[in-house]
C-alpha cells in the first residue's frame, strides 16, 4: 500500500535513492560530505555524497561490501573513516573485521589499514576520535557479540587493547565464551561505557584501566530483549536506551524508549517510558518498535533534553525530555512508502551541527535530510549544548 506521508514538525528538503541501493543504515556527517553504510541486501556497501546544497545531495562515490559481507556502520572522525566488516546472511567465504580509511579527500577516502577481528566480524563501531575505538564484534569462539576496544594509535595497524564481556545468568564458575551475554554495542562518555545487552537490559562498563574493562552494573527489564543503543545523558545522570524491533507485524513483543536514572550508577533504575506511537502500525507490515537514537556525537546537534528515535514503520519520533518522568512526543515524520515496498522502515538517524537531520531507510528509500519547522528549530536551540 503507497501511503502518504504524516508529517509533524519536519519535512523533507531532499532525498537520495543512493543510486537504487536503497538499503541504507547507519547515516554520519562531517563537512559537506554525508557517509551511509548499506544493509547490504542490494550488495552495497558505503555510499558518499556531497550535502553541500540539502536540496540536492550528490552521489559522488558508492563501493560494495566484500563478498559474503555487509559494512552497514560508518564512523568518522579525525580524518579517518571506520567501517565494518561482518559476514552477512551466512555469506561464504566472508570478510570479518573493520576497514579504515584516510579522507584526506573526504569524498574520495583511500584505504590505508584494517583491523581484523577473527570470528564473524564487526557489527558496529564507536569512535569519535582519540586512542581507542570501541566495537561490538564475535571473535573467534564466541557465539555472540562482545566490546572488544581497540587502539588506533596507529590507524594503519590497529591492534585490540582489551576486551569485555559477561556470562550468561545462571552459568556458574568461570564461563566460557560461547556462555557470554550478547550485546549490541556500547556508547562511551568518560572512563564508562553504556552497553545494550542483546538478550535485555543494560550494563554500565569501567573503561578506565582498557586492558581490564570491570561490570559497574546491570540493569535488565521486562519486557525486553534485542536491547540496542543506551545513550549517555550525563550532566543529568540519564541513559536512554532503545530495544530494537527484530520481527514483523510486532511479533516478539513491544520494543520500547526507556529513560534511566544513573544517579546511583551501582543501582540503575527505569523512571520513565517514552510514548509508542498510536495507530495500526502492527497491522501495516514490516517492523514496529523503536531502533536507533541520534548519538549526541561532538560536532553534532548535541541535547540532553530533545531526542531523535528511529521507529521502523512508524517513521521518526522526537521526544522532549524536559521532564524525564514525563517525556513527551514533540514531532514526528513518516515518508510516503517507497514504491514496491511493503512499508516504510525508518532506520538510523543523524542531526548535524545546524539542526538538519538525515535519516535512513533500510529496504529501499535510502536517504532522506529533513528541515524541523521553526516551533522545533526553537525548542531545539533551547536544549542545545
Amino acid at each position: 500500500m503507497n501511503r502518504p506521508a504524516d508529517i509533524d514538525g519536519l519535512r523533507v528538503v531532499g532525498h537520495s535513492d543512493l543510486n537504487g541501493f536503497g538499503d541504507g543504515m547507519q547515516v554520519m556527517r562531517e563537512g559537506d560530505a554525508l557517509y551511509v553504510g548499506h544493509l547490504g541486501s542490494s550488495g552495497m556497501g558505503t555510499s558518499i555524497l556531497d550535502v553541500s546544497d540539502p536540496s540536492d545531495p550528490n552521489l559522488v562515490a558508492q563501493w560494495e561490501a566484500p563478498a559474503g559481507s555487509h559494512s552497514h556502520k560508518v564512523q568518522v572522525a579525525e580524518g579517518l573513516l571506520l567501517v565494518n566488516e561482518e559476514q552477512f546472511r551466512g555469506g561464504e567465504p566472508f570478510t570479518a573485521g573493520m576497514a579504515v580509511y584516510s579522507l584526506d579527500d573526504p569524498f574520495a577516502p583511500a584505504r590505508i589499514g584494517h583491523f581484523d577481528s577473527g570470528g564473524i566480524g564487526v557489527h558496529r563501531i564507536w569512535w569519535t576520535g582519540g586512542d581507542y575505538a570501541y566495537l561490538s564484534a564475535t571473535p573467534d569462539g564466541f557465539l555472540g557479540r562482545i566490546l572488544v576496544i581497540v587502539d588506533m594509535a596507529d590507524p594503519e595497524r590497529p591492534v585490540e587493547a582489551g576486551r569485555w564481556w559477561t556470562p550468561r545468568p545462571g552459568v556458574e564458575g568461570t564461563a566460557g565464551p560461547a556462555d557470554a551475554r550478547p550485546i549490541h554495542h556500547a556508547l562511551v562518555h568518560g572512563s564508562r561505557a553504556y552497553v545494550g545487552m542483546w538478550d535485555r537490559g543494560m550494563s554500565i562498563v569501567d573503561i578506565s584501566d582498557v586492558a581490564n574493562p570491570r561490570t559497574v552494573s546491570t540493569l535488565d527489564w521486562t519486557p525486553g530483549g534485542e536491547s540496542h543503543t543506551c545513550l549517555p545523558l550525563p550532566g543529568r545522570n540519564l541513559v536512554v536506551t532503545t530495544d530494537e524491533a527484530i520481527m514483523n507485524r510486532c511479533e516478539g513483543g513491544p520494543h520500547l524508549v526507556r529513560v534511566v536514572d544513573v544517579s546511583d550508577e551501582l543501582d540503575p533504575r527505569v523512571v520513565a517510558i517514552c510514548p509508542a506511537p498510536e495507530g495500526d502500525f502492527c497491522e501495516r507490515g514490516l517492523r514496529f518498535g523503536a531502533h536507533c537514537l541520534h548519538e549526541n556525537r561532538p560536532g553534532s546537534y548535541v541535547s540532553e533534553e530533545i531526542v531523535f528515535v528511529t521507529y521502523f514503520n512508524a517513521g521518526l519520533r522526537v521526544y522532549d525530555l524536559a521532564d524525564p518522568v514525563h517525556p513527551v512526543e514533540i514531532a514526528h515524520w513518516i515518508p510516503e512508502t517507497p514504491l514496491g515496498q511493503e512499508d516504510v522502515q525508518i532506520n538510523d538517524v543523524f542531526v548535524d551541527a545546524a539542526g538538519m537531520v538525515y535519516a535512513t531507510d533500510r529496504v529501499l528509500g535510502g536517504v532522506y535530510l529533513l528541515e524541523p519547522d521553526e516551533r522545533l528549530m526553537e525548542r531545539m536551540r533551547e536544549a542545545a549544548i
